[in-house]
């Protein structure tokens, strides 16, 4: 069993990993939330909670929007591989280089499929770390099961190392890697919108899995406890939140690519990452999916925006007293 490498709380060192990309879904947008979280303080709320930051920017050394509109880029019914596998790719090396330097990665996205990435390089650096998946959708399909075939809905899978032999050749390095995301070292909250290749891999695998119906029925707090007892039943090792806004209802959130309704309340929302801030045990943590571009109203930017800051400053300690 790994004991936590640093104790992030303590040290208060964090890496922004800047992954401005949209190239695992359709829609135009989300690339522009990196600077427009920094626009609305995302920096400044950081050293205002006391820690020190460096940034890192993977994905500037690539022409994002010509890989976008590569119609070549298709691998069977999957868009993109290339393009994804290479920022995938580009995203965990940084990840992986500021938990070397001791460092918090708080990597702010862009759609969701870069969650494979920051998946992989936790648990190839924390083996029997637990991993939090909060959003709306389990994004476990593959590439025969996906019915958009957008990569954004097949981060989890990816990381998982499900059915390899049907991956786009890009992927190799996943292959490569000693460790995959195993079953057991990861939980769902805030699922509503689950396709039904991802619900039989969720019973098969044996995936732990809360619904919005078990928030209701239980609460959060009850939730959060029971799927940190399943990811972390030592209590002791590091945990990797990979938040996708959406997870939270669009009357909160509204302007994100796949809102549904009757999600977590934005309370909810910031009480797991308060919880979870509160353990000491919080290795990396995701924003993903505030896509600015498609708010209807600057009420809409305004709220979304300021629900992924919140997310952010939670996670680092943020607290109400």
């Amino acid at each position: 069993m790994s004991e936590i490498q640093y104790n992030y709380a303590e040290s208060r060192k964090v890496t922004v990993i800047k992954a401005p990309f949209s190239g695992g879904q359709r829609k135009g947008g989300v690339d522009e939330a990196p600077d427009k979280l920094e626009e609305f303080g995302l920096l400044t709320d950081i050293e205002q909670l006391g820690w020190t930051y460096s940034i890192a920017d993977p994905l500037a050394k690539f022409d994002l929007k010509s890989q976008k509109a590569d119609p070549t880029d298709v691998y069977g019914n999957v868009l993109r591989p290339k393009m994804v596998s290479e920022s995938c790719e580009a995203i965990f090396e940084s990840s992986v280089e500021a938990r070397k330097n001791g460092t918090l990665p708080l990597t702010v996205g862009g759609d969701h499929s870069i969650g494979m990435s920051t998946l992989l390089a936790f648990v190839n650096q924390n083996p029997d770390g637990g991993i939090l998946w909060i959003d709306a959708h389990a994004d476990l399909n593959t590439p025969e099961t996906t019915p958009s075939g957008n990569l954004h809905g097949l981060p989890v899978a990816f990381a998982m190392g499900l059915k390899e032999e049907n991956w786009p050749p890009h992927f190799d390095w996943i292959k490569k890697l000693p460790h995959k995301v195993k079953p057991s070292q990861i939980a769902y909250i805030g699922l509503r919108d689950v396709d039904a290749g991802e619900k039989k891999y969720i019973r098969d695998l044996g995936i732990t899995a809360f619904s919005m119906y078990h928030v209701d029925k239980y609460g959060i707090n009850k939730v959060l406890e029971m799927a940190l007892e399943k990811v972390n039943p030592s209590g002791k090792n590091p945990v990797h939140v990979s938040f996708d806004v959406d997870a939270i209802d669009p009357l909160y959130v509204a302007a994100t690519g796949t809102p549904v309704r009757g999600g977590l309340s934005l309370r909810e929302g910031l009480f797991i990452m308060e919880e979870v801030a509160a353990t000491g045990n919080l290795a990396g943590l995701d924003i993903v999916e505030v896509n600015p571009a498609l708010a209807s109203t600057e009420t809409h930017i305004l709220d979304t925006v300021n629900a992924g800051l919140s997310i952010a400053r939670c996670g680092l300690g943020e607290t109400i007293f």
